[in-house]
């Protein structure tokens, strides 16, 4: 079988050239170098070895996009709509570069230096960190890396975000300009320093500027799954002060919808409900569900680019990114009183 070395010795190339066109890096290589090197690949049928190149490199051609979970958490990583658009615009981007994608849900920091050193990943994109032993672990490694929807203060770090207090407050804001004034607010666990903690900050900034005391028995925290939404919903079904629901995720708002049905109450008539991200679901429900609007395909798109970037050793421009959010009108609000 033909080797890289055989390969550029027939071209009259460097071997890095061979592996550039090899790894479609192209801008590196001129159109017609590009086409003369992929027609002996292919008449030679060669196919790029992930284990020599892991041993050459000490790193393989592998990107992980890791969650961190506590051990609360229950139901699949992908299983979240939104992580799901997010992690195929990665998966597009790196294949284009020649690497391969890596999807892994870890508990801790012990076993998120086992996975790095087991399969020696050339970078890591994070969802949720936090400032804590699972953030200096990351750092530790040595390995590039990008966090998504991480608040920490580290002007070192890369990182991609969202104007998550202002969709909380966008959310709650367009329920209270309808005339609702008890509302709900639904969540995963709130965590100190955390997106859904900035989410919960805009809920309580839209309250307070209509003059409404801050309920504690109004927030409602569970997993992001449409069981334990649908089992909120059938909750809230019997709290008739309840008029309107702001759900942190699309993905809990569904299920919250679906359990209200359940108890034949019916949305917007008697409850309205916004979600947050926007994904496939809100178009399916009926009524469509009201929303705020997140770019995950360009979110996923920023973290790759700045990944591609730490391993080519190119300057970053702009290492903090956060993207806006702006509300979607659809169906599953009322205005009321």
């Amino acid at each position: 079988m033909a080797t890289l070395k055989d390969i550029a010795a027939e071209a009259g190339v460097s071997i890095t050239t061979v592996s550039n066109v090899v790894h479609r890096r192209k801008t590196r290589v001129s159109p017609e170098r590009v086409e003369k090197i992929r027609k002996i690949i292919e008449r030679e049928h060669y196919v790029p070895s992930m284990s020599a190149r892991s041993l050459a490199n000490s790193h393989s051609a592998i990107i992980g996009v890791i969650t961190h979970l506590t051990p609360q958490n229950t139901g699949s990583t992908m299983s979240d709509p939104f992580l799901s658009a997010f992690v195929d615009s990665i998966e597009k981007r790196i294949r284009e570069e020649g690497y391969y994608l890596m999807i892994r849900a870890v508990e801790d920091a012990d076993e998120l230096s086992a996975l790095s050193r087991s399969w020696q990943l050339s970078g890591l994109i994070l969802t949720g960190m936090f400032q804590d032993e699972f953030f200096y672990t990351t750092r530790a490694l040595g390995v590039p890396f990008v966090l998504i929807d991480s608040y920490v203060d580290d002007p070192d770090v890369c990182r991609v975000g969202l104007e998550d207090e202002k969709g909380g407050y966008i959310a709650t804001r367009h329920l209270l300009d309808k005339g609702h004034r008890s509302i709900a607010f639904a969540s995963p666990s709130i965590r100190p320093g955390g997106v859904i903690e900035k989410r919960l900050q805009g809920y309580r900034r839209a309250l307070a500027e209509y003059g409404i005391a801050f309920d504690p028995g109004l927030v409602f925290t569970q997993e992001i799954t449409v069981e334990e939404g649908k089992k909120l919903g059938r909750l809230i079904a019997g709290r008739e002060e309840i008029t309107g629901v702001f759900a942190s995720a699309d993905l809990l708002a569904v299920g919250i919808m679906s359990g209200l049905s359940e108890c034949g109450v019916s949305v917007p008539q008697d409850k309205s409900i916004v979600g947050f991200d926007d994904n496939y679901l809100s178009h399916l429900t009926a009524p469509g569900l009201t929303t705020v609007h997140q770019d995950a395909d360009q979110k996923g798109i920023l973290a790759t680019n700045m990944i591609l970037s730490q391993l080519r050793h190119e300057p970053i421009a702009e290492k903090s990114v956060i993207l806006p959010v702006r509300l979607v009108e659809r169906g599953t609000v009322r205005a009321i009183g």
